[in-house]
């Protein structure tokens, strides 16, 4: 074990070049000055980032630093700060991998409740949950309480919002939130269900305290947030001060930098405290391949600083025709999210919600 927290990062760089770039950003990530203007022994010993070892890889090579656990301010901000502020900026720099010393991820909130929580949240058991979304964004409010109603009756786990339902003037949610989770709530004392409602929280601080004062008082039993949308430091103090119930972090702008996505995904928004994390999946309108994917998956889910494993929700372009496969290859311990390809069946959207219902039972 070591007592720095330690960083790889690819550089597509000549091999030739790896020692002097590995302690440029040695540098760049830690002090940001030349060395040699530093004439504090106990800065230069204790702050500045360590080169842990170089692997040249042809045309590329992998550098680990050892950052100073004390220079991230047990901060979510500050902690991606020192590990991909400024070399964000350098685009041949990746982000790979972190590896915390023992006892640093105390300082973070982790996820409160992880998959054993959300399936005894919704009574899933022994099988893969489901997840639709309402859409899309500029429906009346009318429209998506009907909408959450006909997939609850259908018996789908979790309703969450698109991520694109936010606060705008056509669906508030101060109106949105309190009728979807009555439509949810009538559907379930009809079926005996228990379905749960995720609606997207997002805006500045005082935005989310209103959200979270009208989500409670509706009795909402989710929450859908993008961890880079709302800020990593606000989303901390969401999960960790303000909210009681299981988050599920949505990954719009999560590719907006060059972070491994099972780093971000998995692990960085595991650490802040989300329960589940939505990703693209492959073969689906985004780009991500199978071992990606796979990789966010097993991430969510490995042992990772004594945290409960959170659930892997793989998303986009999906259909009911896809289950099978991707029950397969996630495993029991997914939530299987299709919302488009539900909402495509028009007229026939309660059967084909029972179908995708019906079809992962199956997969128990």
């Amino acid at each position: 074990m070591t007592d720095r927290i330690l960083a790889t990062y690819r550089i597509n760089a000549p091999e030739t070049e790896s020692r002097p770039r590995a302690e440029a950003l040695a540098t760049e990530q830690s002090v940001e000055m030349p060395l040699a203007a530093i004439g504090d022994s106990r800065v230069l010993k204790e702050v500045v980032a360590r080169v842990e070892t170089i692997r040249p890889h042809g045309d590329w090579f992998e550098v680990v630093l050892g950052l100073a656990p004390a220079t991230t301010g047990h901060e979510a901000s500050q902690l991606v700060n020192m590990l991909f502020g400024n070399c964000s900026l350098q685009p041949e720099v990746e982000l790979t991998d972190v590896q915390f010393p023992s006892g640093y991820a105390k300082a973070f909130p982790g996820p409160r409740f992880g998959i054993e929580g959300i399936r005894k949240l919704t009574g899933a058991r022994g099988r893969a949950l489901t997840c639709t979304a309402l859409k899309p964004q500029g429906s009346t409010v009318e429209h998506l309480a009907k909408l959450a109603r006909t997939f609850a009756m259908a018996g789908v786990d979790v309703i969450k919002d698109d991520h694109g339902l936010a606060n705008q003037a056509f669906s508030s949610f101060a109106e949105r939130v309190p009728a979807v989770q009555r439509a949810v709530d009538e559907a379930n004392r009809e079926t005996g269900g228990r379905t749960a409602y995720a609606p997207t929280f997002s805006g500045g601080p005082a935005a989310l305290t209103e959200q979270v004062r009208v989500a409670k008082a509706s009795g909402v039993r989710m929450a859908l947030v993008a961890p880079m949308l709302v800020g990593l430091p606000s989303f901390v103090e969401l999960v960790r001060d303000r909210l009681d119930i299981p988050v599920i972090a949505h990954p719009a702008f999560g590719g907006a930098a060059r972070i491994a996505p099972s780093l971000l995904l998995g692990t960085l928004y595991r650490l802040f405290g989300a329960d589940a994390t939505i990703f693209p999946n492959h073969g689906g309108r985004f780009s991500y391949s199978r071992e990606t994917c796979l990789e966010i998956a097993g991430t969510a889910r490995r042992p990772f600083a004594g945290l409960a494993p959170i659930l892997p929700v793989p998303a986009g372009g999906m259909t009911v025709d896809r289950v099978d496969e991707m029950v397969a290859g996630y495993g029991t311990d997914t939530m299987l999210l299709i919302g488009g390809g539900l909402l495509s069946a028009g007229d026939r959207l309660g059967e084909r919600a029972r179908e995708f219902v019906r079809k992962v039972a199956s997969r128990a």
